[in-house]
């Protein structure tokens, strides 16, 4: 992509991919008189809108001339709060983020409107570009865009639209592609992978586990990863894959709460046993997974009492890394009608809490892997010196140890240095 053209991507690994499909779109545009800043924004909280918004201001401050335009999930549903800045030249909803190149071109000829934005969200938008921004070394490949489930606290559903998947055969294809390409590690994401759903041309329909287990017998890609699974998505079938060593045992399961009074507030499918039942499912069937979470606290009417529940039943339960997000009230939701909003200064406490219940977790879990042996991926970025392992643990290499990037590598775990950040340390290990 030509230096005239920066992109600026907020959120999710899903805009990573979409970011990735951006850089390749917009191939050989140039722009010789003004530069171009892409911001793929999200829209998960009302916090990251207003985020993109500073970003504007301040790269239209910093550059008057440039062109700035707002695409991404924000630009689907705050469209108003961008369209009132006159710092923004032009806003793609996702609606139209296919038609992004040909709207920049027009906008630079004058010719373009600034707002482009539909309520229906069409299937080309589900691009096979492979999703990867120049600075990553794994491939985010998103197989499903959109959701069904309309949580309550949550407005994705609007900025996507209805869930949607590409089909398998295609995917398989893109991931042999790649893996001649020298990648070897696949992520395969979505805004709820959970709802992914196919059809043979037999017309028999395939879901989650089918589409793995067909990529794992048809393409040669040494390690999948799968994004955020809610409890109920986490089948007998699937969980089954994990023993093949390709299917990397590293689980991200989105459970937001601990408490089934909570969960029907903020309308989840599951019960609080269900939680416990699949974090005892993953611990028996996959015991040295790595084990991340969502987890939303202070939600509307979330007692005391609640919290000690979501807390207490954690504490016991396996797992590795909480993802604590104290509730944010985001416009255009149900949960903006339901009374009892807990006060501010209690989600800060609780939240403290929780951390610190993961972080007191997530180092004694890292202790636990010094000696051990891994198999891990040489990243992008400080000359080779960090890796990835199946089972999702960052490690440092050591003084000395600089092998070929995106490649696989053994390595003895010698170490690991706490911190006291969100990511809680990091692993040291040796090349065997």
């Amino acid at each position: 992509m030509d230096r005239s053209i920066t992109t600026h991507t907020f959120g999710c690994k899903v805009n990573t991919y979409d970011t990735g499909l951006i850089e390749r779109d917009l191939g050989g545009l140039k722009s010789e008189e003004r530069r171009i800043h892409i911001l793929n924004t999200c829209a998960v909280t009302a916090e990251a809108t207003k985020e993109a918004v500073r970003l504007t201001k301040k790269l239209k401050k910093n550059n008057p001339d440039d062109l700035i335009v707002v695409t991404g999930c924000a630009s689907q549903v705050d469209t108003q709060k961008f369209e009132d800045l006159n710092e923004v030249d032009l806003i793609v909803a996702n609606s139209h983020k296919s038609e992004l190149r040909n709207l920049i071109e027009k906008r630079l000829r004058g010719e373009a409107t600034k707002v482009h934005k539909s309520n229906i969200f069409r299937n080309e938008k589900l691009g096979l570009g492979g999703g990867l921004e120049s600075h990553h070394s794994r491939i985010f490949l998103k197989i499903q865009d959109g959701c069904n489930s309309f949580c309550s606290y949550c407005v994705i559903p609007f900025a996507r639209g209805k869930s949607r998947s590409l089909p398998r055969e295609a995917l398989a294809e893109k991931i042999s592609e790649l893996y001649i390409q020298g990648r070897r590690e696949v992520v395969l994401t979505g805004i709820h992978i959970g709802d992914y759903c196919g059809k043979d041309e037999a017309g028999k329909e395939y879901l989650l586990e089918d589409l793995v287990s067909y990529l794992l017998k048809k393409t040669k890609m040494p390690r999948f990863r799968l994004t955020s699974l809610e409890p109920p998505e986490l089948t007998p079938g699937l969980l089954e894959l994990f023993k093949e060593d390709r299917l990397c045992s590293h689980f991200h399961m989105s459970i937001q709460s601990a408490t089934t009074k909570t969960l029907k507030s903020m309308k989840r499918n599951y019960t609080a046993q269900d939680v416990e039942d699949v974090l005892d499912k993953i611990h028996l069937n996959v015991p040295n997974a790595y084990v991340g979470m969502d987890v939303i606290v202070g939600f509307c009417g979330e007692t005391n009492l609640d919290f000690e529940d979501t807390y207490t039943r954690l504490e016991r339960l396996p797992w590795t890394r909480i993802h604590v997000f104290p509730y944010s009230e985001r416009s255009g939701t149900s949960a903006t009608r339901m009374n009892d909003n807990v006060l501010r200064h209690v989600k800060v406490e609780r939240s403290r809490r929780l951390r610190a219940l993961s972080t007191e977790r997530l180092q004694k879990k890292a202790y636990d892997q010094v000696g051990t042996r891994k198999k891990a991926l040489v990243l992008k970025g400080q000359r080779g010196s960090r890796a990835l392992s199946r089972d999702y643990w960052d490690i440092q290499l050591l003084a000395g140890n600089h092998p070929e990037i995106n490649t696989e590598v053994d390595l003895k775990i010698t170490g690991f240095h706490p911190n006291t950040s969100l990511n809680g340390g990091q692993l040291v290990g040796q090349l065997i």
